[in-house]
């Protein structure tokens, strides 16, 4: 039996206040909930206030990205072996808003997957397709392209302590979102292409759904066999939403 988890990527947001605001409640909600593991990957420069806040509760939390390089001359960039000396358990990678902005491959977010899991961090792999990927009928496609990448660096095991994001690139800030049976269809093919390299791994890996993933869109999302879960944005920086999209979750663990 899987797992769920509710992730929150709260991207470039927050205030000192608004991090304690959050985290504090999320501690509860955490504590309250042992059907669901419950975590928050924050902006770098907040995570030393969430390990305070966080310390010895069940919220876990992460970084909403990471380098290749653990030490050494690359001004600004943030080493996984220091995000997880501030106790992060996860690590983003491959975001549709890195591979666009930054202009990151495959190959690269391949890279960042090693480095997190090499340095004790359990990388959460986003994966999806574009608006125009999508009406051509290629998310599968782009989307096992996305997993060989990892696969020919890493091996299909390492998918045994990893997380795999789902995210339509067009439902993300969107307000649209993929249907449940769209999104079923989606994970169950991903599922299936594991399988294709190791039906065991295939069936222990939690896949999660992000993508204008809401309080109200939650309930359906998460009852489909193939969702584990939500990587949740704008949602995760209202307290009463992120809540109730953990109910949701947990009804259905």
């Amino acid at each position: 039996m899987r797992k769920p988890v509710v992730m929150g990527n709260w991207k470039l947001n927050g205030t000192k206040d608004s991090v304690k605001e959050l985290v504090t409640a999320f501690v509860k909600v955490a504590g309250d909930n042992k059907k669901v593991d419950v975590a928050v990957c924050a902006p770098a420069i907040f995570i030393g206030q969430v390990e305070s806040l966080a310390q010895g509760s069940d919220l876990k939390y992460g970084s909403e990205d990471v380098d290749v390089h653990t030490k050494g001359a690359f001004t600004g960039e943030n080493s996984p072996a220091m995000i997880k000396e501030f106790g992060a358990t996860y690590a983003i990678v491959g975001h549709s808003e890195r591979r666009q902005y930054h202009k990151e491959s495959n190959e690269c977010v391949a890279e960042k997957f090693k480095a997190a899991q090499e340095n004790g961090l359990i990388p959460v792999l986003c994966i999806g397709e574009s608006e125009a990927e999508y009406d051509e009928g290629k998310t599968l496609e782009v989307c096992q392209a996305e997993l060989k990448a990892i696969i020919d660096l890493c091996g299909i095991e390492a998918f045994k302590n990893a997380i795999i994001a789902y995210e339509p690139i067009w439902a993300i800030g969107t307000g649209k979102t993929a249907t449940p049976e769209i999104a079923q269809n989606v994970h169950e093919g991903i599922r299936n292409y594991l399988k294709s390299f190791n039906a065991e791994v295939a069936d222990g890996v939690r896949i999660l759904y992000g993508g204008s993933c809401n309080a109200k869109t939650a309930p359906e999302l998460f009852a489909q066999k193939d969702i584990d879960g939500g990587l949740i944005g704008g949602a995760s920086l209202k307290v009463p939403d992120f809540t109730a999209i953990i109910e949701a979750a947990t009804a259905n663990a």
